[in-house]
């Protein structure tokens, strides 16, 4: 019956990712839905893209097994991206009528710059969105009690959110993310006061999480421990600034003021939420004790899953498998689609293709999407062979962007003497420091990629100021 029931809800959301496709005709509608959505859905995908299956399942693991301090990079750091991504960069890069935050590097460096970037940002989504998918194969691995496994969970899961996304681009990320976003909000709040009635209230699960230390949240007072800190909160609060799904959200509302907005609010609602998983699956601490020991060595993430499966009625079960569902495919489709458009975009139109009419690309982008779709389906395999955790997925994947295109972009938009000398300089010596340093050390107290990311600020600076470009600077 439970399964019966998911299916439907699948089936659903893909009908709707299908009926919304009728309103693309073009390659913009496809990428940026028009530019036409109003401020709650665009508050609405904003939100339901970054509450992800990290969210429900993997935060929730990493406060089990450490502390609150443990959660600095996602949703802490994740959160203030948002609000940082609203109040400093959406009404400018709106005004600029880009179709993708890439396009950004090539007005205002050029065209190396903005490939290097592009397939920067393109690789930054395969650990995020391979996460989701991970997520989906262990959903219905529990769901069908081991009858399918998770790697064939896998498979299934990124064939049904690569159709809607295929068909209706950012119109059917649109429409699903928004009737996903209220089924995530009421399934959750519906779970949490059940669950509440079973554990005597909110407050015996906190004063349980008090006593065994949870709340910790600041590190020790020691150098070493204050970088690690540091450089755990850069990797998604500024690492996810410079990232396509973002912008995209940004990008489609009908108004600067609405993208500013959409964004801050999308980012409030976030970190207000996000609390919600991290109660209920520690409230299995006091449900059931020994499912918690029996899975915190084991597979944490499925704490949660268990628990509900376990000990509430089917209806509770129907609600809160149709909620994670939502909110993994929210996310799964909003961020196969963002690497794609990218792709398409930025490296391949203007290399492969010197000139493409508006059907071409709208083609070449779909086929991008499957290419992605492949790509992803793939990591997520050997991601579970290799034992990597969603959170640990997630956190990996701004990285990359970090140190390659977070500071040509603040200094693109803030700094007139910004060059593209500059963007260079800053891209290569973050690159020359922090690749060696992660396959020499990767596991090191203070991750690789802070180093990288002090070197590519260094590199601006020097390089613009060595080198000016008159070019840039009018158009800062």
């Amino acid at each position: 019956m439970l399964t019966t029931f998911v299916i439907l809800y699948l089936l659903l959301s893909i009908g709707i990712g299908l009926f919304a496709a009728r309103h693309v005709h073009s390659a913009g509608d496809y990428i940026t839905a028009g530019r036409s959505l109003p401020i709650y859905i665009v508050t609405a995908m904003v939100f339901a893209t970054w509450f992800g299956a990290e969210t429900v399942l993997g935060i929730p693991a990493t406060f089990q097994a450490e502390n609150l301090g443990g959660l600095i990079s996602d949703p802490f750091g994740a959160a203030i991206c948002l609000i940082l991504f609203g109040v400093f960069f959406a009404r400018r890069l709106y005004r600029l009528n880009l179709l993708t935050i890439a396009d950004f590097y090539r007005k205002r460096y050029d065209r190396r710059v903005e490939v290097i970037t592009g397939i920067a940002i393109a690789l930054s989504y395969l650990g995020w969105v391979s996460a989701q998918i991970t997520a989906l194969g262990l959903v219905f691995n529990v769901l069908s009690e081991g009858a399918i496994t998770q790697a064939q969970g896998i498979m299934i899961g990124a064939a049904v959110v690569f159709v809607y996304t295929v068909v209706g681009g950012m119109w059917s990320v649109a429409m699903t993310t928004f009737f996903q976003m209220i089924v995530i909000v009421l399934g959750l709040f519906y779970i949490g006061w059940l669950v509440t009635d079973m554990t005597g209230g909110v407050m015996p699960v906190v004063e349980h999480a008090a006593q065994a230390g949870k709340f910790r949240f600041w590190p020790d007072l020691s150098a070493v421990a204050w970088l690690a800190f540091i450089s755990a909160f850069l990797t998604m609060a500024f690492g996810s600034i410079p990232q396509q799904d973002v912008f995209q959200r940004a990008n489609a509302a009908k108004s600067a003021n609405v993208a500013m907005w959409g964004a801050i609010l999308g980012g409030v609602f976030y970190l207000l939420f996000a609390a919600v998983p991290l109660y209920l699956t520690y409230s299995a601490n006091l449900i059931d004790p020994g499912l918690v020991a029996r899975l915190l060595s084991t597979d944490a993430e499925a704490i949660l899953p268990e628990l509900i499966k376990g000990h509430l009625p089917l209806v509770a079960q129907v609600i809160f498998y149709g909620a994670l569902l939502a909110v993994i495919m929210s996310t799964a489709s909003g961020t196969l689609l963002a690497p794609s458009v990218t792709l398409s975009e930025n490296v391949l139109r203007g290399w492969l293709y010197k000139e493409l009419s508006d059907r071409d690309m709208l083609r070449i982008t779909r086929f991008v999407v499957a290419a992605f779709a492949m790509a992803v389906t793939l990591y997520a395999l050997w991601a579970l062979e290799n034992e990597t955790g969603i959170h640990a997925m997630v956190e990996a994947s701004y990285k990359v962007t970090l140190v390659v295109a977070f500071w040509p972009l603040v200094a693109g938009l803030y700094w007139r003497r910004a060059s593209t000398f500059g963007a260079y300089l800053s891209i290569s010596a973050g690159l020359l420091v922090w690749l060696p340093l992660e396959l020499i050390m990767p596991d090191a107290d203070v991750s690789p990629h802070f180093w990288g990311f002090l070197a590519a600020m260094a590199g601006m600076l020097i390089g613009s100021l060595l080198r000016s470009n008159p070019v840039a600077a009018e158009a800062a």
